[in-house]
Order: C-alpha cells, then structure tokens, then sequence
C-alpha cells in the first residue's frame, strides 16, 4: 500500500478522478456552488481522510500537476493576442480599473489584518490573493511572507471567484464581454480566467490580460501598502 501512494501516479490520477467526479456532478446539476473544481477539491479532501493517507504522500504525484501552473498562464498570452485590437482600444480603461481594483483590495485587507491583530509576515502572506500562483509565490518571496498561506488564499480567492463571480455578474446585470474578463480574471487569476471562457473568446482574452497587469500591480503596491498601514 505504501509503494502505490508514494507513486507519483498514483497523486496525478487521484487529481483527474477528482475532477472527472466534479465534472459529472455539475452536468448533473448545473450550479456555482457544483464548479468541477470546488467539487473536486472536496472530493480530493474526503478520500484523504477516509484512507487515512497523507497530503505529502499524495502530493509526490500532484506536484507533477501544480507545475503545469506556470506554462498554462503563459499559454492565455494567445487568445490574448488574437484579440490585441481590444486591448488598444480599451487600454485606458484596463489600466486604471485593474489599478483602483488592485489598490482598494490590498488597502482593505491590510486594514481587516490590522484590525484583527495579525502578524505583520501573515497579513503580507494575503495580499497576493487575486494573483496567479506563479506570480504571488514570487510576491510573497520578495516580501518574507509565508507562502504557504499564500497558496491557500490563492486557491480558495480561485474558487469563490469561479463559485460566486458568475451570479455577482448577473445580479448587477454586467454583460459587456471586456468587463466579464477583467473582473473575473483580475479576482480570480487563472481559475477565473476558465470561468470567463465560458462566456467567450472574448471574456477569455481579457481575463488573460487582467492576470498579467493584476500580477505587474501588486507588485509595486503591496510593499507601498505594508509600509503604509502594517508597519
């Protein structure tokens, strides 16, 4: 038993099962809150438990996975190409929303850290929240946070995107296709960015864009907030 989960296969088929699972069940029953990936996520979760097996044997093989991260944002970069005319056309407009976005949610979390008491490493750990992995592993790095946390709040900000950002579109009654794009992709990183390809072509391209400035942002204000409001 000990030779088999301690198999990388073992970590990358376990992954695909768990999604194949998610799958089936939002076909089944279509709904934000049955996103493949949340269900998956829970699924992965249960078996762990049940069997008693360890997230570091599991991850031998899933480690394999999370390195497909990096190259598939890298690969958003050509639907981001083929509709480059939107990017100059709405450039202004990208700029300065993913700017106040990305202002207002580091100043919001700094403050909410700062007044529940947190440790200046921990509050700095959330900030890269609504950047892709490879971006907010770096973040983080660069800062003496604990990336560790950094990847919990990454996956979980991924998910409650992908859960919630589709009915928070359609309650505010938003459906212009560039702003689809940037809200989603510029929250919910590169788990966003898939939601918004479900809308279109279009909505995808703009969330691939939305990653890349969101990431170039909060490197140049998380440490201006830190000073500001942590220190």
């Amino acid at each position: 038993m000990s030779s088999l989960v301690t198999n990388p296969m073992f970590g990358i088929m376990l992954s695909i099962m768990s999604y194949l699972v998610g799958l089936l069940v939002f076909r089944r029953f279509p709904h934000p809150l049955t996103t493949p990936l949340l269900v998956a996520t829970i699924v992965l979760i249960v078996f762990l438990k049940l069997t008693h097996i360890s997230y570091h044997d599991y991850y031998i093989g899933g480690a394999y996975l999370n390195m497909l991260i990096v190259p598939s944002t890298v690969a958003l970069g050509i639907p981001l190409y083929r509709s480059f005319h939107l990017m100059k056309h709405h450039i202004r407009s990208i700029l300065i929303s993913i700017t106040i976005a990305t202002l207002i949610n580091t100043l919001y979390t700094a403050l909410i850290a700062k007044f529940f008491g947190m440790k200046y490493f921990l509050a700095i750990s959330l900030f890269p929240k609504s950047v892709t992995t490879a971006m907010a592993i770096g973040i983080t790095d660069k800062m003496s946070g604990i990336m560790t946390v950094t990847l919990v709040v990454v996956v979980v900000t991924g998910i409650l995107t992908s859960v919630l950002g589709p009915t928070l579109l359609k309650w505010f009654k938003i459906d212009d296709p560039v702003a689809i794009g940037l809200a989603l992709g510029g929250t919910g990183h590169a788990i966003g960015t898939g939601a918004a390809l479900k809308y279109g072509y279009v909505e995808g391209a703009m969330a691939g864009l939305a990653i890349g400035i969101t990431g170039i942002m909060y490197v140049i204000v998380s440490p201006l907030i830190a000073q500001l409001v942590l220190s």
